[in-house]
């Protein structure tokens, strides 16, 4: 086995499937001001939005009282035709424009925010995408990623949600509740805000008690969803090695024994839920009954009209009618504060691998010399990879790594590509450190043809052009001709456009390897790196394959990393690495000649042959 970074435990916590140790709780006002920038950028949609949301509860409050009117208007004498005609009909155009305005305001202000809440949901989502790529290595090593497109998916929907939620119920609810309340005090008695006011007090403490005391359940819901969606992807990209071992029974019964888990906090969250809402509508129903009784007191005493009677009614059915979705809003703007911050917290991610300030591209003009200067690293501190490596890759020439698995070849791979830094020592390209140059400009002068060779789930062209993005078909038919693969391409019934399947599984190991040859040379990298690119191969196909790696290598700076010798006998120099150190080098012939351990692996490799 090569050396590699440690994986992640088998069956980690879902909790930290993609964010690792638990940072410290953040409050509900942190994430909303972390929110509040993205939506600041629209601060003229904003303000435009919140004048037209405050218009349609104006529009809102005026139906009643334009009711009481109404029914007021009603009590006409006998015979007073004129009247009948011409008060209710007034009365009534304006009942219909009221309503009719409401309805165009609320349409006005989710026209006009509209762009504000897609476009911040868009900025953070690439935001999120961008910082997720600029990660290390090792945090893709360790993540779930089920469970982390999961909590990117709710966070980005999160917000849609919190925003929806807020701008369009919670706000205008309160806005709402302040203009009846003040109607009331002043039209009639304080004893009328001060029912409506204990029972919205009632009505929201309890809302709030219950709702923070069932979120538990539905974070354990999401957890439980996170982690089945998680084991369900990680069983579906294995899905050879499932088949291999005849074990489609056993992932179903391990994602069976997730579902159920699920089913059953789900179960447990709608019992809580049934408590919530029971309780609500009791709240309702008393301060209703409440405040009618008064408001039917006020009419036998002679205090008030039929129309005040109906006004009282209409305020409290338009009052009430948003309160009872208030347990949902508040919960699930709870949740979207919840969603939100994970996303959040895989923003702060640190990069573990980040350019210094001021950091410059690397300058490089024609094939560059590669140095190792006494490079010592490990992925953990109590097992050391490398140990005081150096040596020195000539400009245009070729230096191979071999020796046992774990010896830490393909570390030294992961080290130039700069996926990790060296804890001690330096690599340079062309005399320039790489850590003091930028990331970017580092591996865009490399190329690499893998081991594994994984390929995007599109068509051929894709996969080749995507060494050089916006490649033409004609550059691209040049880059397979080289890595003689055009002639099988065009032999398939659609040609370039053929797709190669998910992680390129339609291709065989050999073709899959001219595409990644292929991708590579179109690249057109100063500096290659095949790391054991045929010991997936046999050895027809190997061989078939080596006069292309050689022309890929042609006038550039190459390290090979092999594990089948007869692959480098044309190096020009052979490092021999044991234990995390080179413990022989020298040429082919050189290394034979000293008849140790190059030379040991040499006769079994032959003899095996």
């Amino acid at each position: 086995m090569r050396s590699m970074a440690p994986s992640a435990p088998s069956t980690p916590d879902p909790t930290l499937s993609t964010t690792g140790p638990a940072a410290p709780a953040r409050s509900d006002w942190d994430t909303l001001k972390r929110l509040f920038p993205y939506l600041w950028d629209y601060k003229w949609r904003v303000l435009a939005a919140l004048s037209f949301m405050v218009g349609a509860k104006l529009g809102n409050v005026g139906v009643p009282l334009l009711l009481k009117n109404l029914v007021d208007t009603m009590n006409i004498k006998p015979g007073d035709t004129q009247a009948l005609l011409v008060v209710p009909a007034a009365l009534l155009l304006g009942y219909g424009l009221l309503r009719l305005s409401t309805s165009l305001f609320t349409e006005l202000r989710e026209l006009v925010f509209a762009k504000a809440t897609e476009g911040a949901s868009r900025k953070i989502s690439l935001q999120v995408f961008r910082h997720l790529h600029a990660l290390s290595l090792r945090f893709h090593l360790e993540r779930q990623t089920g469970g982390m497109t999961r909590d990117i998916e709710r966070g980005t929907r999160g917000v849609q949600s919190l925003i929806s939620y807020s701008l369009y119920s919670i706000i205008p609810t309160l806005i709402e509740v302040g203009l009846v309340l003040s109607i009331l005090a002043v039209k009639f008695d304080v004893w009328f805000a001060w029912i409506t006011l204990a029972a919205l007090a009632c009505y929201v403490t309890f809302t709030v008690t219950v709702t923070e005391w069932r979120s538990k359940f539905r974070k354990q819901m999401n957890e439980l969803d996170s982690s089945a969606h998680s084991r369900a992807i990680d069983s579906l990209l294995n899905y050879e090695t499932v088949k291999y071992f005849n074990n489609e029974d056993f992932e179903t019964r391990r994602y069976d024994e997730n579902l159920e888990r699920y089913r059953k906090a789900a179960i447990k969250s709608q019992r809580t839920l049934s408590l919530l809402n029971t309780g609500q509508q009791l709240i309702i129903a008393v301060g209703l009954v409440a405040m009618l009784w008064r408001a039917t007191q006020g009419v036998v005493d002679g205090r008030m009209t039929l129309g005040d009677l109906v006004m009282v009614n209409a305020f409290m059915i338009q009052l009430y009618i948003p309160l009872g979705f208030l347990g949902v809003i508040y919960r699930e703007i709870k949740q979207s504060l919840t969603d939100l911050d994970k996303m959040f917290t895989l923003m702060e991610k640190e990069r573990e691998i980040a350019d210094v300030p001021g950091a410059q591209p690397i300058q490089i003009s024609t094939s560059p010399a590669v140095k190792f200067e006494n490079v010592s690293f490990a992925y953990e501190a109590a097992r050391p990879i490398l140990k005081e490596v150096s040596f020195e890759i000539p400009p245009g020439k070729t230096v191979a790594v071999v020796g046992s698995s774990g010896a830490g070849k393909s570390t030294l791979a992961r080290l130039l590509f700069r996926f990790y830094d060296v804890q001690q020592g330096r690599i340079t390209i062309a005399g320039q450190d790489i850590k003091q140059v930028t990331q970017a400009s580092v591996r865009q002068a490399i190329g690499i043809v893998p081991q594994d060779t994984v390929l995007f789930n599109d068509t051929v062209e894709y996969n080749i052009a995507y060494g050089q993005t916006g490649a033409s078909r004609k550059q691209v038919e040049e880059a397979a001709r080289s890595a003689r693969i055009h002639d099988f391409i065009n032999s398939t019934p659609k040609g370039y456009d053929t797709m190669v399947g998910e992680r390129g599984l339609k291709l065989s190991g050999g073709e899959k390897q001219r595409v990644a040859i292929a991708r590579t040379l179109l690249k057109n990298p100063p500096v290659v790196i095949f790391d054991e690119a045929t010991s997936a191969l046999d050895s027809a196909n190997e061989r078939a394959i080596q006069g292309e790696l050689r022309a890929a290598a042609q006038n550039k700076t190459t390290l090979v990393i092999a594990h089948r010798l007869s692959t480098v006998v044309d190096a020009h120099e052979i490092l021999v690495m044991e234990d995390g150190c080179i413990v022989e080098r020298g040429t082919h012939a050189e290394l034979l000649a000293q008849d140790q351990k190059y030379a040991r692996m040499w006769n079994l490799q032959q003899s095996a042959e």
